[in-house]
């Protein structure tokens, strides 16, 4: 019903105006009606091109000519279909309008199939960092969550026997397991921030200082003793973002390279500028990336292999990382240098 009134509310008001059109064509240039089959044949291009299937066409058709004839030809005001061409005409304005309508109905079917397959990709995506995501968690959440069991169980059923030393150390344990699982929350929080539907990110300009100021404050709440170098342009930089997300990006890719690079030395964050794209650089000193994960680094899934149960992975972290600078059409990467790794990703100016 509702397709059915929006194309009869097409064609009435494509013939309405076409009319108008014509009458004014008709007082000024009578003896032109050449002016008027060219207004009517325009509408009809248009009925053809914005109402589905063949039946508005064809009766626009049939209304035009009738009124062609009927009010701007000789006699005028009366039809008269005896007269020399008319049949040509009629066949000449149905011939355009079937025409027309068999494009724009294979051009608007190309289009839905089009729509149906971005939006099967689109799923399978969703879908791909679903699993990737709960990949991610299966691993991640298994580790600190065992830690806290396990320290918590020593507690409970050595209490008498543990010294004040071993106490606290127990107790360290749980509190920076259950630091680290906040530290989780707060990244699958912020996945909830990008819409379900178009992977897309409400974007504000922000200043890009203000950004690396923040993540860095928040960091350090969480590490102390962190060391971090930062060096950028002299120009102030305001780029489009969600100030939260890049934030986390920032905070994850800062907290990998300080606890998994094994290295006492600081992590550099450079942030260049090349017009198109700022461009954030974690650079860490220490033992670099394996290179047979690097490939699969993003992705969130793991080699038992090279995983274990008793380290804190950072698989969650990245591939949240990545899901959110793509939604801020950026792009992330890594890679190793001479005396570690470096984490970069880049988010346009505009």
């Amino acid at each position: 019903m509702k397709n059915f009134l929006r194309n009869i509310s097409y064609t009435l008001i494509l013939l309405a105006f076409a009319t108008g059109l014509a009458f004014i064509f008709f007082h000024f240039v009578k003896d032109n009606s050449a002016n008027i089959a060219f207004v009517y044949i325009l509408a009809l291009i248009l009925i053809a091109r914005w109402t589905t299937g063949y039946l508005y066409g064809i009766l626009s058709s049939l209304f035009c000519v009738i009124f062609i004839n009927g009010f701007f030809t000789y006699p005028f005001f009366e039809i008269n279909f005896t007269m020399s061409g008319y049949p040509v005409t009629f066949v000449c304005m149905l011939i355009i309008t079937i025409t027309t309508s068999a494009m724009t109905t294979k051009l608007t079917r190309q289009d839905e199939m089009i729509a149906e397959r971005e939006r099967k990709l689109n799923d399978a995506e969703k879908e791909r960092i679903r699993a990737n995501l709960l990949r991610a968690i299966s691993h991640d959440l298994r580790t600190p969550l065992t830690s806290i069991i396990g320290s918590s169980a020593s507690y409970i059923e050595n209490h008498d026997e543990l010294d004040s030393g071993e106490k606290l150390e127990l107790i360290t344990t749980i509190h920076d397991d259950s630091i680290w699982l906040l530290n989780m929350v707060e990244n699958l929080l912020s996945v909830t921030r990008i819409q379900e539907d178009s992977h897309k990110v409400s974007k504000e300009p922000e200043i890009v200082e203000e950004v690396v100021s923040e993540a860095i404050d928040r960091l350090r709440k969480r590490l102390p003793d962190a060391s971090i170098i930062v060096s950028a342009p002299n120009e102030m930089l305001m780029i489009p973002m969600d100030f939260l997300l890049i934030e986390q990006v920032l905070i994850n890719l800062l907290e990998n390279a300080l606890v998994h690079s094994e290295s006492t030395q600081p992590v550099e964050l450079h942030i260049t500028n090349d017009q198109a794209y700022v461009t954030f650089h974690v650079i860490d000193h220490g033992k670099g990336i394996d290179t047979s994960t690097l490939p699969d680094i993003f992705s969130g899934q793991y080699d038992s292999s090279l995983a274990s149960d008793t380290k804190r992975g950072m698989g969650i972290g990245l591939s949240i990382c990545r899901t959110i600078v793509q939604a801020h059409g950026g792009t992330i990467t890594a890679h190793n240098h001479e005396n570690g790794a470096e984490f970069a990703f880049s988010l346009p100016v505009l």
